[in-house]
């Protein structure tokens, strides 16, 4: 069996994705994957409301806070207030290609400018004590070469990070949405293999493209980590399963559902809105009988109340007795 001791599984960060509600239910499923926020911008936590966006159940841990943002001052600030707020370690964001990020010079644009990232890393790992790692692609538009990316790292290592989370492709800022640009470019996981070897002081892993048991499997033979983004969001089931690289137990559908409910009812008493909530939960019986339903059920109804759930619930495990 691989031996684990060293090596994570990670949830990507995904905007409007990786929200409270989710990461509490995807810990459900697996006690040892680390869970990341979306990407939250230093704005949103130093004039926004900073207690909601920062708010988690304490069962999340191990938890990264992903950060937005190229200034010092804010990126320092924002990385205190994570270490205030108990988060296990802080991630800067350097791979995000959406318009919204471009516009305010963050994200994959600052692959350009690796100073700028080091200069991130050097002044926020000295306000805190908890780890800063970053995020970043292979390359951005034509500057897409294996020795760019080498060159960055390498840049900000010296100021002192010591993990990168590697997205294996190239970010296009202009011509591809940030979907198409988790589609388009080729991904290229040899380079990242290679980033390993150049650098095996560094901890790097993987992500893009990664979507069975025995991928990751390869992948953690070669490099320190994975993640995965939306096959583990839309088949959640497969954190279940990834319990098997420890050598633990795969949960039942029928205990993780019934884990699920108090939650819900704690929740919903504090005020939150049960049909947000639930949009999460879509997933769960992936692949089986009744799994139509049971989307249909949650799908699109403000008035969605707990006893719904349940009832759709109660049918699909009926149909899926060993679920």
């Amino acid at each position: 069996m691989l031996d684990m001791t060293n090596k994570r599984l990670s949830v990507a960060p995904m905007i409007d994705w990786t929200t409270t509600d989710y990461r509490y239910f995807a810990r459900l499923f697996n006690p040892h994957v680390y869970l990341y926020t979306e990407m939250i911008s230093t704005g949103a936590l130093i004039f926004g409301n900073r207690a909601r966006h920062l708010r988690f159940d304490d069962s999340q841990h191990p938890l990264v806070l992903q950060l937005g943002g190229a200034d010092t001052r804010e990126m320092t600030q924002c990385a205190e207030f994570a270490q205030a707020h108990h988060y296990d370690e802080v991630n800067i964001n350097v791979g995000c290609p959406s318009d919204r990020v471009q516009h305010n010079k963050i994200g994959a644009c600052l692959m350009a400018e690796p100073q700028t990232v080091a200069r991130l890393i050097k002044h926020m790992q000295a306000a805190v004590d908890i780890p800063v790692t970053v995020k970043h692609r292979i390359g951005i538009d034509d500057f897409d070469s294996y020795e760019f990316m080498a060159d960055f790292v390498e840049t900000v290592a010296a100021a002192g990070c010591t993990r990168f989370i590697v997205h294996a492709r190239t970010a296009w800022l202009q011509g591809l949405s940030p979907k198409q640009n988790r589609e388009i470019p080729p991904l290229r996981y040899d380079d990242v293999y290679r980033l390993k070897q150049d650098f095996p002081k560094l901890a790097i892993e993987i992500n893009g493209g990664i979507d069975n048991l025995d991928d990751i499997k390869t992948h953690l033979e070669h490099l320190d980590g994975v993640m995965i983004g939306r096959a583990f969001y839309q088949n959640p089931y497969l954190l279940a399963e990834a319990n098997s690289l420890w050598g633990d137990p795969i949960p039942k559908r029928s205990e993780i559902v019934a884990q699920l409910y108090p939650y819900l009812r704690e929740q919903i008493a504090q005020g939150e809105r049960l049909p947000t909530m639930a949009r999460h939960y879509l997933g769960l019986f992936q692949g089986m009988a009744g799994a139509r339903k049971w989307r249909q059920a949650l799908s699109g109804k403000p008035d969605l109340n707990l006893d719904d759930i349940e009832r759709a619930a109660t049918e699909v495990l009926a149909l899926n007795p060993d679920a």
